[in-house]
């Protein structure tokens, strides 16, 4: 702590006392600036482990099936009409398969969203893994 005392010739009699805070305000930037530099530098990048080389092709084409969802929330499985139970007893055997075959789920531009969620649903809860939706262009309009 610093402090100033005035001459006695003459001038204040009080005595002045203040903090000096420039060394202060330098040990506070020299904190500041080390705690920049030891702070790791942040990547937004999620690691993976790609495989490497090609992958041999599969010795046989996969079994589609392809399952429409109409405008009204009908449902068929390859062009044939299910109703849910149904639905679900398929998907059942498919996922027991050894090899499962590939879905190719296409809803109609106008059929509403809970039942081509619950066709999802559905084939996730009774465990097929390959399932994609197909029929994008006909949203492009």
């Amino acid at each position: 702590m610093a402090m100033n005392v005035g001459s006695g010739a003459g001038g204040d009699p009080e005595v002045m006392v203040d903090i000096n805070t420039t060394p202060l305000i330098d040990v506070m930037l020299v904190l500041l600036i080390m705690l920049i530099i030891t702070i790791p530098i942040q990547t937004h990048a999620v690691k993976l482990n790609m495989p490497v080389g090609n992958p041999p092709p599969p010795l046989e084409p996969p079994v589609v099936v392809t399952i429409e969802v109409d405008f009204d929330g009908t449902i068929l499985w390859n062009g044939d009409q299910v109703d849910r139970p149904t639905l679900d007893a398929k998907f059942t055997n498919a996922a027991a398969m050894p090899v499962q075959p590939e879905f190719h789920l296409r809803p109609n531009k106008l059929v509403a969203y809970k039942y081509v969620a619950h066709v999802m649903a559905a084939a996730q809860r009774l465990g097929v893994t390959k399932i994609g939706l197909i029929g994008a262009e006909q949203f492009l309009d």
